[in-house]
């Protein structure tokens, strides 16, 4: 038999696991060193100062001046003179000769009444003037008459009492000679009454008289003045009572605007109105400019103010009812400045430039422009001052800024250049 061969021994793995581990953790070793190497060598940059930030702005230079500043008020378009035609009597009504809308002149026939419900009227009054007419001529010539009866009781009254006293008559015939000389009497007071009073009952009589002549006018209704129909109740054909509504109209050149002015504007307007102040308004309602002159306030105010009436310039066709907005000027106000609403921060503040830096100025804000500007009072404004129209969020006092365009134009105070940061 062969002789057996011995096995074989396993090699030893040691060494190369050993280089299996280190040789990472060498590697990491080197990129640190090398790093450190890289920092420590690596150059240094020069120390820059702090410097203070500064903003770029733009300014203009306002002289105070006196300004007008304007007030935007919401108001609706209505008539006060406008009047309602209505019957004069009761009858029917035989035409209508317009419609709502309608433009009319002064004297055009709008409507008429049948005549015939009123000539029964006239004719009776006619007859009762008349009448009374008569009776004063019959009661004058009775009053002659009644005045001789009573001449003859006074005679038959005294032969009665005559005959009475020397015993010849009875007492009887005195009293009924002295019934008959009262009842003489009292004819005549009362004739002489009805005389008194003939002129009080013609005159009541002529007056009607001349009231259902004054109606029979009336039937033809026309147009007191050059206007414009609003609408149109009745129609033709239509039997109408005594004072019920035919047309309602009002004048073309009467027109006025009705709206809110606060409470805090109705002093300083009121005021205006009491010196003769003319303040005009320019208004637009349904896209039609118009113009308007605030003619009186109301003496009654409410939560939201008082009623302002601005009479409408003759030339324009606006419908009653109409909304319309308006741009009322105010009385000036002096010593005032106007600058753009980016100048104004808060409600009541500015800021000055003075030697490169803000200075913050309190104000009151007066009013608006109409080219979009407010008009402001400020108490503290230098000659000559500086104002930064640039607004700034963060704006504050002592801030560093740099000017870079403004204007000095005291009318219009514009800025040249638009405001860079």
């Amino acid at each position: 038999m062969d002789k057996a061969q011995p096995l074989p021994q396993p090699r030893r793995r040691i060494a190369p696991l050993v280089v299996h581990l280190l040789l990472p953790l060498l590697i990491l070793a080197l990129g640190i060193s090398g790093l450190i190497v890289l920092k420590s060598t690596r150059p240094r940059p020069h120390p820059v100062p702090a410097q203070e930030r500064i903003w770029r702005v733009s300014v203009i230079y306002p002289t105070p001046a006196q300004h007008q500043p304007v007030l935007v008020l919401f108001g609706r378009i209505e008539a006060p003179d406008r009047i309602r035609a209505t019957a004069p009597f009761a009858g029917r009504l035989l035409e209508v000769r317009v419609r709502d809308g309608d433009a009319v002149e002064s004297d055009t026939l709008l409507a008429r009444l049948d005549p015939k419900d009123i000539e029964p009227r006239i004719a009776k009054a006619r007859a009762e003037v008349e009448r009374e007419r008569l009776r004063h001529i019959h009661d004058r010539t009775a009053l002659e008459q009644e005045r001789e009866i009573l001449r003859l009781a006074q005679i038959a009254l005294d032969r009665a009492q005559s005959v009475q006293s020397k015993q010849l008559g009875s007492e009887a015939s005195v009293d009924s000679a002295r019934e008959q000389y009262a009842r003489a009497r009292l004819a005549v007071t009362l004739r002489e009454q009805s005389l008194a009073e003939h002129p009080a009952r013609l005159a009541v009589l002529e007056a009607a008289l001349a009231e259902a002549e004054r109606d029979r006018e009336r039937a033809w209704i026309r147009a007191p003045f050059a206007a414009r129909i609003a609408s149109v109740e009745a129609a033709a054909g239509e039997q109408l009572q005594p004072n019920q509504p035919i047309l309602t109209l009002y004048p073309s050149a009467g027109l006025y605007v009705r709206a809110k002015v606060p409470g805090s504007h109705v002093s300083e307007l009121r005021e205006a109105l009491t010196q003769g102040q003319q303040l005009a308004a320019r208004g637009e309602s349904g896209g039609q400019p118009f113009s308007a002159t605030l003619e009186r306030l109301a003496g009654e105010a409410d939560a939201r103010g008082v009623d302002a009436l601005l009479r409408v310039e003759p030339g324009v066709d606006l419908p009653l009812g109409a909304l319309a907005e308006l741009r009322l000027q105010r009385p000036p106000t002096p010593s005032t400045i106007a600058l753009p609403f980016s100048a104004l921060h808060g409600s009541n503040r500015i800021f000055a430039v003075r030697a490169g830096r803000l200075r913050a100025l309190a104000c009151e804000r007066i009013g608006e422009l109409t080219d979009g500007r407010v008009v402001l009072r400020v108490p503290e404004l230098q000659a000559g001052e500086t104002i930064m129209v640039t607004h700034l969020p963060h704006a504050i006092d002592a801030l560093k800024v740099e000017i870079v365009g403004g204007s000095a134009d005291a009318s219009r105070n514009a800025v040249v250049s638009p405001p860079t940061s």
